[in-house]
């Protein structure tokens, strides 16, 4: 048998997998082939989309970057003629260019995302699907299956990183006839996938680690908050509420037992605050997302007062691996004190952004230049962004560091829910920090004085210095707003804002006095302190930059070195990007 698989999750659907996917469609259907067309979700290889994989009586070839124009030669060629494009192939029995890539991970969350049919509950059932939450039902108590969370070391995988074997006991041994679970999807941080690429490739793996949360916790009902701006794995959760409902794996007597769990979907309207999670509790009620203090803990008094157990989707996602092979298997990865796996989301300037899923332990410098490849273009490494607009910038030089909770958080970094930004020599750290409290200020709910106003007070120091009218004194005020700022806040979004601004004035301050002394962006990024010259020596004088200059500040006669006004430039960079021998240069 022949089966046709296409990526089509967002990733795939943005590179055009939805034509490619009907293009394929139609040829099978026009020759009357003997093919089954499947799609799955987002493998990994997010820089290679649209990925099809030809599955022909058990021989596997994976082809990337393919179009429509290109699908008539696979079917012709390899489905027909028995010749595969081998041009296009990046995955077959006897190739593989993503060998590193793939080795080198260790893929429990993401070992079926790509594979499988995230639509198809029979698909993930042949995989494993639902046989931890049997076992758990069958042959275990509420304690038993904590105890072995527990022992696994499995930490929060939402940003904290706090025991999730200990936050379900909380839970469990909070007094309450009716108590909840809840999984938080709302991925806000730029740059950040994880959970979205999980539910809508394997949105069962997330509803079985929540049943079996919701089983040794005593919960009779659960919500899944996401935002709704992810409408396609929404569509793929209700599509997996609804077959669990139709095999009887949701709602009353679940497997014959006197277990009753149900899951409901809440979706968000996109307020970063609210994946902090009272403020998430607040919205699922219906109410303003803001946080409140802290105790109670949701695990004493949560969802509508009662005891509530919240972790994300990848930390649920983790749940049925641990039951099925075993604590100590999942425990037998990592650190001392950071077990497993993580998923990260590589994005920025790095040549093959998508997601990894690494075992704990391995270093900065493996993910960036081994499983991503390196940095675009041939530029330098300089840092990587972790933890999103909570987290900060680890410099290049740091890059032998273990990706461990407790060593990340020592940088001054956290490890966040899985965000990765690589960052290249041609990026001002400056401007880095100014764009993540940007995005802290915007989402602060406002409560809080020091979040509401300091953000505020520190966006519009670093704004000045970007501007090239810093003065030194600011880097001193800088850092006494981050501290109050991280002191007073009531909730994470404002304790953590200034994160961004902290490790890059400690890594990167010698940006920050060049931006303030010399009036210099070292990176040529901030439009203020950059100017354009053209270099007499490489001038052909083509006119082009010329004809392309709105302000008409490049004169120069044909075939003759060009001059720019400075007074009259815009700094659109035009110039810069079609100059074709490189004569125009940014100081």
């Amino acid at each position: 048998m022949t089966y046709i698989k296409v990526g089509l999750g967002t990733c795939g659907i943005s590179a055009g997998g939805e034509q490619v996917f009907d293009a394929i469609k139609r040829e099978i259907e026009e020759r009357g082939l003997p093919v089954t067309l499947k799609e799955t979700g987002c493998i990994g290889m997010c820089f290679e989309e649209v990925l099809v994989d030809v599955i022909d009586n058990g021989s596997r070839y994976l082809y990337t970057r393919i179009t429509p124009d290109k699908v008539k030669r696979i079917i012709e060629e390899h489905i027909i003629g028995k010749k595969p494009v081998d041009e296009w192939i990046a995955i077959s029995n006897t190739k593989n260019v993503h060998k590193t890539l793939l080795e080198k991970q260790k893929r429990i969350v993401l070992k079926r995302c790509g594979v499988i049919d995230p639509g198809n509950i029979d698909e993930y059932m042949e995989h494993d699907g639902y046989k931890a939450v049997k076992k758990a039902v069958s042959a275990m108590s509420g304690p038993d299956v904590i105890e072995q969370v527990i022992t696994s070391g499995l930490r929060g995988r939402g940003g904290g990183g706090f025991l999730t074997g200990r936050k379900w006991q909380f839970t469990k041994d909070a007094p309450g006839d009716k108590k909840y679970i809840v999984c938080n999807a709302d991925e806000g941080d730029p740059g950040a996938f994880m959970d979205r690429s999980v539910l809508e490739g394997d949105p069962h793996a997330v509803l079985e680690g929540m049943m079996i949360a919701a089983y040794a916790i005593g919960a009779t009902e659960g919500y899944i908050y996401v935002r709704a701006e992810y409408p396609k794995a929404i569509e793929k959760l209700r599509i997996a509420i609804h077959a669990c409902r139709e095999k009887g794996l949701l709602g009353s007597s679940i497997m014959g037992t006197d277990f009753h769990f149900t899951i409901t979907i809440k979706e968000g309207a996109g307020a970063f605050v609210c994946g902090e999670e009272t403020a998430l509790l607040a919205s699922i009620e219906g109410k303003r997302g803001i946080p409140r203090l802290r105790p109670p803990f949701p695990a004493q008094k949560g969802l509508f007062g009662k005891p509530t157990n919240i972790n994300n989707v990848e930390t649920y996602a983790n749940i049925p691996w641990i039951i099925l092979n075993g604590p100590e298997a999942f425990a037998s990865m990592g650190t001392e004190k950071s077990k497993g796996s993580k998923v990260f989301a590589l994005a920025g300037k790095i040549k093959n952004s998508g997601l990894v899923e690494v075992p704990m332990g391995i270093t900065i410098n493996e993910i960036v230049h081994e499983l991503g490849g390196g940095i675009k273009n041939g530029r330098g490494f300089k840092a990587v962004q972790m933890g999103g607009p909570s987290g900060g910038c680890i410099p290049a030089s740091m890059g032998e560091l273990k990706i461990d909770y407790e060593e990340i958080t020592k940088t001054g970094a956290i490890m966040g829910s899985g965000g990765m930004i690589v960052l290249d020599d041609t990026t001002c750290m400056v401007d880095v920090a100014k764009f993540f409290l940007t995005f802290t200020q915007n989402e602060s709910c406002g409560k809080c004085t020091f979040c509401r106003i300091g953000t505020k007070r520190m966006l519009e120091i670093l704004e000045r210095i970007t501007a090239g009218n810093g003065e030194e004194k600011d880097l001193e005020l800088l850092e006494d707003l981050a501290y109050k700022i991280r002191k007073s806040s009531l909730c994470g979004l404002g304790q953590t804002a200034p994160n961004p601004v902290l490790t890059t004035l400690k890594y990167f301050k010698d940006e920050y006095i060049a931006h303030i002394t010399e009036k210099r962006c070292p990176a040529h990024s901030c439009p203020a302190l950059v100017q354009y010259r053209i270099n007499p020596g490489l001038c052909t004088g083509c006119t082009l930059c010329k004809k392309q200059c709105p302000a008409g500040a490049i004169s120069g006669e044909p075939k003759k070195p060009h001059i720019i006004d400075a007074e009259k430039c815009l700094k659109c960079e035009l110039c810069y990007d079609v100059c074709r021998v490189k004569a125009v240069e940014k100081i």
